[in-house]
């Protein structure tokens, strides 16, 4: 898959702490995938879509993932209280972009979601002028979300849980540019032991590469 041309002002943060509870505490990031850890195709899919720079924030079995993954072009980030949800993970993602660099935007997607291919995240980064959008599949939103820089500091206060910022999200709907995203991605998560065959039969987003992304 050939990678758009980068955005530099628009940073990748990829959520990548679950523990994997209901997998019997199999770390997401650390799951097999065409033969390398999850987290690794998750980074690679940032950078295919086009983000230059891309921020992880790690959690269950930190040290073994920083070990096993090749991740070291990206900015890796610990939370330490991944146990209480994705909402604490975006919290400490969005802490690092802030002292890392002058960013405008944050492209925020998760781990578990291997259907969701460059070309999704291309999409949503052409919207990155609005400052504010995120994929759509069938009119329903999901991930990838990007998320302008003064927008932080509000999503950080109202993360908690595994809601992330679906309250943010929620009460600024009307201000939210949706992008549809159905014809060139899934937007499954890997939750459950069923889940696992996704991951095993090696599928990943359908439709066009991220170049041919409209």
């Amino acid at each position: 898959m050939s990678r758009t041309s980068s955005t530099p002002d628009t940073v990748g943060l990829l959520l990548a702490a679950g523990g994997g509870r209901r997998l019997g505490g199999r770390p997401k990031a650390l799951l097999p995938y065409r033969g390398r850890p999850l987290v690794e195709h998750a980074v690679r899919v940032l950078r295919e879509g086009g983000c230059g720079r891309v921020h992880v924030v790690l959690g269950a079995s930190a040290e073994e993932v920083r070990a096993r993954a090749r991740l070291a072009d990206c900015v890796l980030v610990e939370n330490p209280d991944w146990a209480d949800g994705m909402g604490s993970s975006l919290r400490v993602g969005l802490n690092s972009l802030a002292q890392h660099g002058s960013y405008r935007s944050a492209l925020v997607s998760l781990v578990d979601q291997p259907g969701i291919g460059a070309a999704a995240v291309a999409r949503v980064l052409a919207a990155a002028g609005t400052g504010f959008a995120a994929a759509s599949y069938d009119g329903r939103r999901g991930h990838p979300v990007l998320l302008g820089a003064e927008r932080w500091a509000g999503i950080a206060r109202t993360a908690e849980g595994d809601r992330g910022a679906r309250a943010y999200l929620k009460e600024h709907a009307d201000e939210l540019t949706l992008v549809e995203c159905g014809d060139v991605a899934e937007a499954y998560d890997i939750d459950l032991p069923e889940d696992l065959a996704r991951l095993e039969d090696g599928g990943g987003a359908p439709g066009p590469a991220a170049g041919g992304a409209e």
